[in-house]
């Protein structure tokens, strides 16, 4: 059997509305066109989420509240009938230095490995410039969405001379164009 190819999923401002730090269940709020999207791509992708949460680092809220507002993402999209085939999260500060915050590919290396996933036909989706790396340092193809912190960070992508495969304002049209580009 073939490769299987991936989806790999930001969390806190391309799937959830990102308010600082979430991780309040009565904060939780899905972005525009998610649950459409990602029942599109499920079709012939496997989907994964990788986020970083310093907010734990930084003692701003508990490995446990992590995972409780993460179950709760996970619930709701399962309701929807969406399969999330693990959450991967990193929850250093930048300073640790550690080997599983994004941009570095520690997660990616995992997915590649547990799942038998093609790695050069799977997507990265994130709103910042650190999932877009994340993506262009394992291999894939990449989108920046701008949302989330997207708008506030699109200038780092020229500055910084990082190039996504997709620049969209929209999940649900992201979805459509991944699909038709398979």
């Amino acid at each position: 059997m073939g490769k299987i190819k991936a989806i790999i999923l930001d969390r806190d401002g391309t799937l959830i509305e990102d308010k600082d730090y979430a991780y309040k269940i009565e904060d939780f709020e899905l972005l525009p066109g998610i649950i459409e999207g990602l029942k599109i791509l499920q079709k012939n992708f496997l989907l994964f989420i990788v986020t970083n949460q310093s907010g734990i680092g930084r003692g701003y809220y508990t490995d446990r509240e992590f995972h409780k507002f993460n179950d709760h993402l996970i619930g709701i999209l399962k309701e929807n009938q969406i399969r999330i085939e693990r959450t991967f999260y990193c929850p250093h500060v930048k300073e640790d230095n550690c080997e599983c915050r994004k941009p570095k590919i520690k997660y990616i290396r995992e997915i590649v490995d547990g799942w038998n996933v093609d790695i050069n036909n799977s997507w990265v989706i994130g709103d910042h410039p650190s999932d877009i790396l994340f993506g262009i340092n394992a291999g894939s193809k990449t989108v920046y969405l701008i949302s989330g912190h997207g708008k506030e960070h699109f200038h780092e992508l020229e500055v910084k001379g990082i190039k996504p495969t997709m620049i969209s304002s929209n999940f649900l049209n992201t979805a459509k164009k991944i699909i038709e580009m398979k």
